[in-house]
């Protein structure tokens, strides 16, 4: 195991980092996937056994990594993803996320289920941000919290259309979190795994709340912590849920509509047809059907048959700045990053997210200028190695 006076400088330093600071039952839940976590695996090899063509004597003496993404300048093609619980990670994560996402120029997208709340997030600064959203079965609730983004400057909504049915997730089950035992008291190591992580117990457990999903806060008002809180959540997830509720959503939203979810070039083609503006290629991160492709592994297919027709983004596996440039080339606009923002913000704050968020922009230039291509926004299939 590395020294701690090392610097972190890859997404798998932050994470050891994260592993170390956090509880045994908050790192499982950040770090683990659904299943035998198959897809989980899959979605980082399947981006490292994408070769890039090395290509020379080109001038890449100037090179561009800033793209436009839903009318919005973006200073690298990568936005925040959304992340539950983020706010149990660190000290009130999804504000030190936003803090860096701004001083980086890119975008963060809140998590319905995010600890911080839209108003708390849009106190960090005037940028706008993403909001996430769940299709809930009181309607009511849902257009009360669109409402809230939109007053709060949200024009960018991500809609997740992959979890009509709750993957199984067998980390959180050995530590209590899926049914069954408390998570938040009586989970399987008890008191002792607080103990002996005392700088998470002092910054998160006892400085860092209201330990509650403050996007919620006032439809569970007796929910004290986020174990009710998801109790309330998971009886509200709407498993009928169609294109014609779609449909509707793009009725009482005016901003930009992503899908985030998709893994499937006929369901692309419907999200088209039913008003969206974008999708998030995505197996949620490994974390809902267990064997299921890898976003970087369908995203060419779902390209070809959209013809350019719509924004894709894509998801899972992004690790560094040159997946960043493979994820371009095969047809992604943009990617996002859940795990990587939240192991760095878990190790080392905001901070630590600033410096990875850097390290992304150079690799990116690094993959960019050695395969001859100086404009991210122009990059193709032609910086990928044929095999």
């Amino acid at each position: 195991m590395p020294s701690l006076n090392l610097v972190p400088a890859t997404v798998a330093d932050y994470r050891r980092e994260a592993e170390r600071r956090l509880p045994r039952f908050l790192f499982d839940y950040l770090d683990g996937g659904s299943g035998e976590e198959m897809s989980l695996a899959s979605n980082v090899a399947d981006f490292r056994a994408i070769q890039l063509d090395q290509r020379v004597m080109r001038d890449v003496s100037v090179i561009d990594t800033s793209v436009e993404l839903f009318g919005e300048k973006l200073a690298m093609p990568v936005v925040l993803a959304p992340v539950g619980l983020g706010g149990m990670m660190a000290r009130r994560a999804e504000l030190q996320a936003k803090r860096a996402a701004d001083a980086a120029g890119i975008p963060m997208c809140l998590s319905t289920v995010g600890i911080c709340s839209i108003d708390e997030v849009r106190q960090v600064s005037a940028r706008p941000f993403w909001f996430q959203l769940y299709m809930l079965k009181d309607r009511g609730v849902v257009q009360e919290i669109l409402d809230r983004a939109w007053t709060a400057g949200v024009r960018t909504l991500a809609f997740t259309v992959d979890l009509a049915v709750l993957g199984a997730r067998y980390r959180d089950v050995r530590n209590g979190m899926a049914g069954g035992a408390s998570a938040w008291g009586r989970f399987r190591g008890g008191l002792g795994d607080y103990l002996l992580h005392p700088r998470w117990l002092y910054d998160v457990g006892i400085k860092g709340g209201p330990h509650t999903f403050g996007n919620l806060q006032s439809y569970v008002p007796a929910a004290k912590n986020p174990e009710q809180f998801k109790a309330w959540v998971d009886s509200q997830f709407d498993a009928s849920t169609s294109w014609k509720d779609i449909a509707w959503l793009r009725t009482v939203w005016k901003g930009n509509l992503v899908l985030k979810g998709v893994l499937n070039a006929d369901d692309a083609k419907e999200a088209i047809a039913n008003g969206a503006d974008g999708m998030v290629i995505s197996n949620h991160g490994g974390r809902q059907l267990d064997g299921a492709a890898s976003g970087i592994a369908v995203l060419p297919e779902i390209a070809d048959a959209l013809g350019g027709s719509s924004t894709l983004l894509v998801d899972g596996g992004v690790r560094n700045g040159q997946d960043v440039a493979k994820a371009l080339a095969l047809g992604a606009r943009a990617v996002m990053i859940g795990r990587p923002w939240v192991y760095a913000v878990a190790a080392r704050g905001a901070n630590g997210l600033a410096a990875l968020l850097a390290s992304f922009k150079h690799d990116l230039e690094t993959g960019l200028g050695l395969t001859g291509t100086t404009s991210a926004a122009a990059v193709g299939r032609e910086i990928i190695r044929k095999r």
